[in-house]
């Protein structure tokens, strides 16, 4: 199991519709529909996805978080059609910036890990977008409703592993580095984070969190 980090200081931003925990850098970002240069960012959907300029963390700190964009595993919400690869990630230097926008990130070194899913909370992140891109929190969203996508009762896989969706909330995206009952190492518990967007297509100014509950075997 990975160390717990108690309420880690940092300020969740995402101001163009994508997830970041970060500190004191704002992103903005779009999704054009013009094809995908080589070695550029793409959405789910192969569109270019660019980024403003001196938004990324610095090269030292995106060393540091490690992230994998596909571990092997398959992150799956059928009920959505989402299914994605389950990629890996570390919180370095106070920030959380997932690098890609068609994956799903298992976060290391918060709470437990996804081979230890009874040992505490299981955290991954994502992305979504404005501006007609597709990412993983895409799938888990309802603009017009300004909701989650997803219901209570749905079900979640990560990799083998099977949750259920017990309930969702949004948090201000300067309010999350306070929210106690997110933070808190709770058992068998899946946390997936990703941002809202705007029916407008202003930027995003929520996160928002689906809690999943782990499914046991009943006991005889």
């Amino acid at each position: 199991m990975t160390s717990w980090l108690h309420k880690p200081r940092i300020l969740w931003v995402a101001l163009a519709g994508i997830l970041a925990i970060t500190v004191g850098a704002t992103w903005a970002i779009t999704a054009s529909l013009s094809p995908p240069a080589a070695g550029s960012l793409t959405d789910m959907t192969g569109k270019h996805v660019a980024l403003d300029p001196g938004t990324l963390p610095p090269a030292k700190v995106r060393k540091q978080m490690h992230a994998i964009a596909d571990t092997g595993p398959r992150f799956r919400v059928p009920s959505v059609g989402l299914n994605v690869p389950l990629g890996a990630i570390s919180v370095a230097g106070g920030q959380l910036t997932p690098p890609g926008f068609t994956s799903v990130y298992a976060v290391r070194n918060l709470g437990t890990t996804r081979t230890a899913p009874g040992k505490g909370t299981l955290y991954v992140v994502t992305h979504s977008l404005r501006g007609g891109g597709k990412a993983p929190g895409n799938y888990l969203t309802d603009i017009s409703r300004q909701q989650a996508a997803v219901k209570p009762g749905d079900v979640v896989f990560v990799g083998s592993t099977e949750y259920t969706i017990a309930t969702s909330t949004l948090v201000k995206k300067t309010d999350i580095a306070a929210q106690n009952t997110l933070w808190a190492n709770t058992p068998n518990r899946l946390a997936i984070i990703t941002c809202l967007e705007k029916p407008t297509g202003v930027p995003s100014t929520d996160n928002l969190i689906i809690y999943a509950k782990l499914k046991t075997s009943a006991t005889p």
